[in-house]
């Protein structure tokens, strides 16, 4: 369950409270009149089943209640109440399942910057993973997977196209684009200072390498790799119950092949490079496409799921003539 705190002007409650009692999957309704002083208001609690939360914060939304109050959002681990187990009961579907889409919004909200933290974490991951490459050692290119970062601003691309939040989206965009190309360049110098050292050498690029030259053969199977990693990765940041490293595990299949464009480049070997940069190419595109269309069949079957309880309905009406009476207020 999800715990709601609202601070609500005080001609507001009265259709707030209409809002919440009316919904089947609210519960633990309380009310603290007066106790808001910045912004000035009422206070009102309550829990809320997942399945049915983005509902009633859209409704909440529809109240203009962010703008002149608040609504802050928190996860509630341990639920010991029967009047809570009834109302997950009359939620629709499946609380693991439920997507909370302000949730998902606000969460992909922080991986949009192109932060100096976002840089150095997809720099490091991709001078590992060129000496993975190198070395020909599968752990090396774990160890890149787990330290990427760049499935944040992948999600938030799919997010800010579903959503049609088209500022999220561009930010996100310009991380990647700007991204991958400064952390392959900044790997470039490194692998060369590795070189000089006596660390590294050309012929560690060209002697077999069976267990990763798959990252600079792009096929048919890495577009469907791809794909897939974008589902997984959509499902992970939507689900209430994944793993939490569904999502960053999935860079496997961008951040080596930018780690082999810098290595193949600093050698000279251009094939390898530019297969290594078709594999990167393929693998951002499917990702995004496979994540995509995840997110457009949740928010479809979410919808539809919404509407059909009389809840629903009776949270529409509640919140229409709300905006009637303030259009009202504001003529008179």
């Amino acid at each position: 369950m999800l715990h709601l705190r609202l601070i609500v002007p005080t001609d507001r409650v009265r259709p707030v409270l209409e809002l919440l009692e009316g919904d089947a999957s609210v519960t633990h309704l309380v009310v603290l009149s007066g106790a808001a002083r910045e912004p000035a208001g009422d206070v009102v609690l309550c829990d809320v089943a997942r399945e049915g939360a983005s509902a009633v914060l859209s409704a909440l939304r529809d109240l203009g209640i962010p703008e002149d109050g608040s609504i802050a959002v928190e996860n509630v681990d341990i639920v010991l109440s029967a009047a809570g187990e009834k109302a997950e009961r009359d939620a629709p579907g499946l609380g693991t399942d439920a997507v909370v889409w302000e949730e998902i919004e606000q969460r992909v909200g922080d991986e949009v910057e192109l932060s100096a933290t976002y840089l150095v974490f997809l720099t490091v991951a991709t001078i590992i993973a060129a000496i993975g490459v190198l070395l020909d050692q599968p752990i090396l290119i774990v160890g890149a997977m787990v330290v990427g970062p760049d499935f944040g601003p992948l999600a938030a691309v799919c997010v800010g196209v579903v959503l049609r939040k088209r500022a999220m989206a561009l930010r996100a965009a310009v991380a990647l684009v700007v991204g991958f190309p400064l952390a392959a360049l900044l790997t470039l110098g490194a692998v060369r200072l590795l070189d000089v050292v006596g660390l590294v050498e050309k012929s560690m690029l060209l002697a077999e390498r069976p267990l990763t030259d798959f990252i600079w053969r792009p096929d048919a199977l890495s577009w469907v790799i791809g794909f897939l990693a974008g589902i997984a990765g959509i499902v992970s940041l939507t689900s209430a119950k994944s793993g939490a490293l569904v999502g960053v595990l999935i860079s496997v299949t961008t951040v080596p092949a930018a780690a082999n464009v810098s290595v193949a480049v600093a050698y000279g070997v251009y094939d390898e490079a530019w297969g290594s940069t078709v594999q990167l190419v393929v693998n951002l595109v499917a990702i995004l496409l496979g994540g995509v269309l995840t997110l457009l069949v949740q928010r479809t079957f979410w919808r539809q799921r919404a509407l059909r309880p009389k809840r629903t309905r009776q949270a529409q009406l509640v919140a229409a003539r709300a905006r009637r009476e303030a259009r009202n207020r504001d003529r008179g």
